[in-house]
Protein backbone atom coordinates (compact mmCIF):
# COMPACT_ATOMS: atom_id res chain seq x y z
CA UNK A 1 0.00 0.00 0.00
CA UNK A 2 1.16 3.54 -0.74
CA UNK A 3 0.84 6.56 1.49
CA UNK A 4 0.85 9.76 -0.54
CA UNK A 5 1.16 13.17 1.11
CA UNK A 6 0.43 16.48 -0.60
CA UNK A 7 1.12 19.93 0.78
CA UNK A 8 -2.02 22.07 0.47
CA UNK A 9 -2.31 25.82 1.02
CA UNK A 10 -5.53 27.67 1.71
CA UNK A 11 -7.50 25.31 3.98
CA UNK A 12 -9.17 27.39 6.69
CA UNK A 13 -11.76 25.10 8.28
CA UNK A 14 -13.19 21.60 8.50
CA UNK A 15 -15.31 22.19 5.40
CA UNK A 16 -12.15 22.98 3.43
CA UNK A 17 -10.68 19.66 4.55
CA UNK A 18 -13.88 17.82 3.61
CA UNK A 19 -14.00 19.54 0.21
CA UNK A 20 -10.51 18.28 -0.67
CA UNK A 21 -11.19 14.80 0.74
CA UNK A 22 -14.36 14.47 -1.34
CA UNK A 23 -12.59 15.58 -4.53
CA UNK A 24 -9.79 13.05 -3.98
CA UNK A 25 -12.28 10.24 -3.27
CA UNK A 26 -14.21 11.01 -6.47
CA UNK A 27 -11.07 11.06 -8.62
CA UNK A 28 -9.05 8.12 -7.27
CA UNK A 29 -9.54 4.64 -5.77
CA UNK A 30 -8.28 5.50 -2.28
CA UNK A 31 -8.63 3.42 0.86
CA UNK A 32 -8.37 6.46 3.13
CA UNK A 33 -7.90 10.21 2.78
CA UNK A 34 -7.55 12.89 5.43
CA UNK A 35 -6.67 16.55 5.29
CA UNK A 36 -5.34 18.83 8.03
CA UNK A 37 -5.61 22.59 7.77
CA UNK A 38 -3.24 22.92 10.75
CA UNK A 39 -0.53 20.88 9.00
CA UNK A 40 -1.37 22.10 5.50
CA UNK A 41 -1.38 18.49 4.36
CA UNK A 42 -3.58 15.90 2.68
CA UNK A 43 -2.61 12.26 3.18
CA UNK A 44 -4.11 9.34 1.30
CA UNK A 45 -3.67 5.60 1.28
CA UNK A 46 -4.10 3.61 -1.89
CA UNK A 47 -3.19 0.25 -3.35
CA UNK A 48 -2.69 1.79 -6.80
CA UNK A 49 -0.05 4.35 -7.68
CA UNK A 50 -1.43 7.79 -8.44
CA UNK A 51 0.14 10.27 -10.84
CA UNK A 52 1.34 13.23 -8.73
CA UNK A 53 0.49 15.80 -11.41
CA UNK A 54 -3.06 14.48 -11.75
CA UNK A 55 -3.48 14.52 -7.97
CA UNK A 56 -2.24 18.11 -7.81
CA UNK A 57 -4.63 19.08 -10.63
CA UNK A 58 -7.61 17.59 -8.73
CA UNK A 59 -6.67 19.53 -5.59
CA UNK A 60 -5.97 22.76 -7.49
CA UNK A 61 -9.38 22.47 -9.19
CA UNK A 62 -11.02 22.77 -5.75
CA UNK A 63 -9.55 26.26 -5.36
CA UNK A 64 -6.70 25.33 -3.02
CA UNK A 65 -3.01 25.32 -3.94
CA UNK A 66 -1.17 22.01 -3.98
CA UNK A 67 2.55 21.75 -3.33
CA UNK A 68 5.09 18.98 -2.93
CA UNK A 69 3.93 15.36 -3.23
CA UNK A 70 5.72 12.57 -1.38
CA UNK A 71 5.11 8.82 -1.55
CA UNK A 72 6.13 5.96 0.70
CA UNK A 73 5.32 2.29 0.97
CA UNK A 74 3.42 1.23 4.08
CA UNK A 75 2.92 -2.33 5.23
CA UNK A 76 -0.11 -3.92 6.81
CA UNK A 77 -3.17 -2.13 8.12
CA UNK A 78 -1.71 0.92 9.83
CA UNK A 79 -4.05 3.56 11.17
Amino acid sequence: MLEISVEVEGMMCGMCEAHINDAVRRAFPVKKVSSSRAKGLTVLRTEEDIDPERLKAVIDATGYKSGAVTKREVKGRQR
